[in-house]
């Protein structure tokens, strides 16, 4: 997805320090992967990140999902961290727009003892998502903010009770608290709709640029 992302620190550099110094630490091929996209890549601050990907491996594998759909891929970060928490048969599908960030992803999925589990799907993923013929117990959302809310609703017709649908950036640097610009506004007008929606129990965690966790409690 080319689109520039604010990211705002909560919390000061020596306690961020800290909280990352007594984190579980990254593979090996996260690792690699986090320092190459800084290298290599325009907006390397899209990247999940440390923390952040700690916290989305620990959720997958608290939940185990069979199936899980991510929409953003950039370097397939996010998705080698989501994939911890598959059984041996679980599959991941992501989706991307963006054909260079693809090939970087492939490359590093290749590398990836989840490899047979990953499913790049390129294109818009309001017009892939349909296209799926399967149910997710976990869905990732870190794409283009205006459309935050359809990817919620389509998504929400996939998600098993039970599952989660997790949204970044929702806090979007703290210009949520004053939304001027239209991305600003299509996530304040996200978090409300969550947090309003009968069918979902929600938490927004104020990790990195903030994490809107939504669980499908009906349909």
């Amino acid at each position: 997805m080319a689109f520039f992302i604010y990211k705002m620190n909560i919390i000061n550099n020596e306690i961020e320090e800290y909280v990352n110094s007594h984190t579980q630490k990254e593979t090996k091929i996260l690792k690699e992967i986090n320092s190459d996209t800084w290298k290599k890549t325009i907006n390397p601050r899209m990247l999940s990140g440390h923390l952040q990907g700690r916290f989305l491996s620990m959720f997958s594998q608290l939940i185990t999902p069979n199936s899980i759909i991510e929409i953003g891929t950039f370097t397939g970060y996010s998705a080698l961290c989501l994939a911890e928490g598959l059984p041996n048969n679980g599959k991941l599908y992501t989706i991307d727009n963006n054909e260079e960030h693809l090939k970087i992803a492939q490359h590093n999925f290749s590398k990836s003892e989840y490899k047979k589990n990953i499913f790049i799907r390129e294109g818009e993923a309001l017009e892939i998502i349909p296209e799926i013929n399967e149910n997710f117990q976990l869905a990732f959302i870190d794409a283009d903010k205006e459309n935050y809310c359809k990817y919620y609703e389509m998504l929400m017709q996939k998600i098993d009770v039970n599952g989660y649908i997790i949204a970044d950036n929702v806090l979007w640097s703290g210009k949520v608290l004053d939304p001027k610009d239209n991305e600003t506004k299509a996530l304040d007008d996200y978090n409300k709709l969550t947090y309003a929606d009968h069918r979902t129990e929600n938490y927004l965690l104020p990790i990195r640029d903030g994490l809107m966790i939504s669980k499908k409690i009906s349909d």
